[in-house]
């Protein structure tokens, strides 16, 4: 059984479309309305998943993505990797972040430094480098006032270093991490115009912004581990894990004020709001938050309102300031929003499928995480309507003796994990859909097959 949904949420209204395709009410489920080219059927055809050598130079990076996003081969036998389209600037990201989160204070210095330390994803920047890559030949639209920025100057600072370095205890002259780059930091191709220093610099504060979210995640779930290590909250305190979350966010904010792009500042600065928006409306599993809610298409919309603020928020307003870095056409930039706000809510879907499809040990964090923390999430809102039962379990947010055996149970005998798919993969359909006028080549390809990685993913 479909369920459709009702468009009431001004967050997740659709863009603009840019194509001459048909447009569709992102609520609804029915494919028969979605406009699907012969170019679409080819990416979500049926294929065998297949690995691949990863480059020498980046093995441990890519290693580290493949796994949570596998390789598939595309028609005429040719393998599109996303990740070797951009691995030459992935190879500078960690370095980068590490110099930007650069204090003083050597325990500081640790704590913001230690989730850097192991290899994460890196979807967010690997998404805004392949936008950047796949906009750089787009319809161009020259913005006033925006600066054409180099690798020297996206460190510039704006204020008077003695102003803005003044009470470090560790330097005795204005100078900072954030005040010059190191020479062997510098990226190793500067004359590379399909991506933009600027636009390099942009996937490395998207990533700080993420990995802040990660540290104040972890203490808010009282998480233990996180990459198969101590998470930030055992291994240094709940306090100190906040704090440099905090850190990392303000040298986010410091880095994006650099770009000299209002916009742009704009948009990044939303993204963190948003985060704390959509974590404070994860608190409850509806928006009355009754002891015995009942179940109606609203819970649906909530559940997706949160879904965006917390998870496609930052990849959607991310791949936008991409393409206004590189001076796109509004209709270039409409689209690169659009395809994040799809692919965001796309990922995170199957993430909460995989809670329950996935063993812990193949998933990297425990199976059943979400119940245990009192989460309601797409699959067991789905199953909801067809099993009032499950009301009283999230009414008390699985808090019962056996509730989460309980809940788990019903979820997997129901049709929650079929309707859950479904519904990611329309949005993977429409963030392939809204990018189907840009210019084709390797990095368009890469973004296309995101969309299909995201809906193969293990973990």
């Amino acid at each position: 059984m479909r369920v459709r949904i009702p468009p009431n949420s001004a967050i997740l209204q659709p863009a603009a479309s840019t194509s001459s395709a048909p447009a569709i009410c992102p609520w609804c489920l029915t494919r028969s309305q979605y406009p699907r080219s012969r170019h679409s059927r080819r990416h979500f055809s049926s294929s065998r998943i297949q690995s691949s050598a990863w480059a020498a130079a980046v093995s441990k990076l890519q290693n580290a993505v493949g796994d949570v996003l596998p390789i598939r081969p595309s028609s005429g036998n040719i393998t599109i990797d996303p990740l070797k389209i951009v691995a030459e600037e992935l190879k500078f990201l960690n370095k980068n972040i590490r110099q930007l989160l650069g204090s003083g204070h050597p325990i500081l210095d640790t704590v913001a430094k230690y989730y850097t330390q192991s290899e994460g994803k890196h979807v967010r920047p690997l998404l805004v480098l392949l936008m950047s890559r796949a906009t750089a030949f787009a319809a161009k639209q020259p913005r006033p006032d925006t600066p054409n920025l180099s690798d020297t100057n996206i460190d510039m600072p704006i204020s008077s270093p003695t102003v803005l370095y003044d009470n470090n205890p560790d330097q005795t002259s204005p100078s900072s991490p954030l005040t010059e780059t190191p020479k062997e930091a510098r990226y190793a191709f500067p004359d590379d115009a399909t991506i933009l220093p600027s636009q390099r610099r942009l996937a490395e504060i998207t990533e700080l912004i993420h990995t802040a979210s990660l540290l104040h995640d972890d203490v808010i779930d009282h998480s233990t581990t996180r990459r198969s290590a101590p998470s930030a909250n055992t291994a240094f305190g709940n306090k100190m894990a906040v704090l440099a979350g905090d850190f990392m966010l303000g040298r986010a904010s410091v880095a994006l004020a650099r770009l000299r792009d209002p916009e742009v500042v704009e948009l990044l600065a939303t993204v963190i709001a948003n985060l704390v928006e959509g974590e404070f409306m994860q608190l409850k599993n509806t928006a009355s938050d009754e002891k015995y809610p009942a179940w109606s298409e609203q819970t649906i919309t909530y559940y997706l309102q949160k879904t965006y603020l917390k998870s496609a928020s930052l990849i959607s307003k991310s791949c936008r300031a991409a393409a206004l870095l590189g001076q796109c056409a509004p209709s270039v930039v409409e689209a690169a929003y659009s395809y994040g706000k799809n692919l965001g809510l796309a990922f995170q879907l199957v993430d909460d499928m995989l809670d329950y499809t996935v063993s812990g040990s193949e998933l990297g964090k425990p199976a059943g995480a979400d119940l245990e923390l009192g989460l309601a999430t797409a699959p067991l809102l789905f199953a909801w309507r067809s099993r009032p039962e499950l009301g009283q379990l999230v009414g008390r947010k699985f808090s019962g003796e056996g509730d989460v055996e309980r809940a788990r149970e019903i979820v997997i005998q129901s049709d929650g994990l079929e309707q859950t798919r479904a519904l990611a993969q329309e949005y993977a359909d429409k963030a392939i859909a809204s990018i189907s006028f840009f210019p084709a080549g390797e990095a368009k390809d890469g973004l296309e097959e995101m969309c299909v990685k995201v809906m193969k993913r293990r973990k």
